[in-house]
């Protein structure tokens, strides 16, 4: 196993001594890692760095910063991600109070080794980007499994749902930087704002095209439908059958899909 050492305090900036571990983490295999799967732990690793916090505080200081709008928070999940932490040595208990008729509450510090873990975990997050899976992406992936002027209608209806998004994350920007707040503490609503302007132009252009009748495939779109005769159908594997199961219509698409495979690897060959 190779061995590992951070440069000095005084031989860089901090940021690169965070990217300099992150970095490390790909290239060393061979030494074994902890689960990142759930970035809630990541955050009360981060509220542990600031100082000793019981479970309740952590969860109020991460609600009062807002941070539940970037990380899924409850309390049932924060309990159970504190006792995995303190399994893996990352925190440890540092006091057990009771106050009043209160049930008693057991204070928690980071570690060494949870200290570096946070810094570590955070560097890879910044610096490395990850494979994601957005429920619209998804959607998109089995957008012909509907009719297109169904499609045409959901798609004026999300435009309007990002819009009036939109709308309330930006007066929220506006309202914390009247009240002075450092929009370094607002980057993750920034970013927020930022991608669901893309998403909004994505959107408006795919409904422009589709309304136009410009989107290329939309006649064959349109033929998986043209005789089903309802809006509700089962998508099968090669077909998409009518709704009446003993109706003589079975539109079988599985030469026109290996069809539009071929042409994507012809490109992707000609990419080559």
């Amino acid at each position: 196993m190779p061995s590992f050492e951070l440069p000095p305090s005084g031989s860089g900036s901090a940021l690169k001594r965070l990217v300099y571990e992150a970095l490390y983490l790909e290239y060393s295999k061979s030494m074994p890692r902890m689960p990142r799967s759930n970035p809630l732990a990541l955050a009360v690793l981060v509220s542990l760095y600031e100082r000793p916090m019981h479970p309740y505080e952590i969860a109020h200081t991460l609600r009062s910063r807002a941070k539940h709008e970037s990380v899924r928070l409850n309390y049932g999940s924060l309990y159970g991600v504190v006792e995995s932490l303190e399994r893996r040595g990352l925190i440890k208990a540092q006091a057990t109070t009771r106050t009043g008729r209160h049930p008693e509450r057991t204070t928690y510090a980071i570690t060494d080794a949870g200290a570096a873990e946070a810094m570590q975990w955070l560097a890879e997050l910044i610096a490395i980007p990850q494979k994601e899976y957005p429920q619209f992406m998804a959607g998109l992936s089995f957008l012909p499994a509907l009719p297109p002027e169904d499609v045409a209608t959901l798609l004026r209806d999300r435009i309007q749902a990002v819009e009036m998004r939109l709308v309330l994350q930006r007066g929220t920007i506006s309202a914390a930087c009247e009240l002075g707040l450092p929009r370094l503490f607002g980057l993750e609503a920034e970013y927020e704002i930022t991608m669901a302007e893309a998403e909004l132009r994505f959107v408006r252009s795919l409904l422009d095209e589709l309304e136009a009748g410009a989107l290329d495939g939309l006649d064959l779109w349109r033929s998986f439908h043209a005789d089903l005769g309802s809006n509700a159908f089962a998508f099968e594997l090669g077909s998409w059958p009518t709704p009446d199961a003993n109706g003589p219509h079975v539109r079988d698409v599985t030469s026109q899909l290996d069809a539009a495979a071929s042409v994507l690897d012809n490109r992707a060959n000609q990419g080559d």
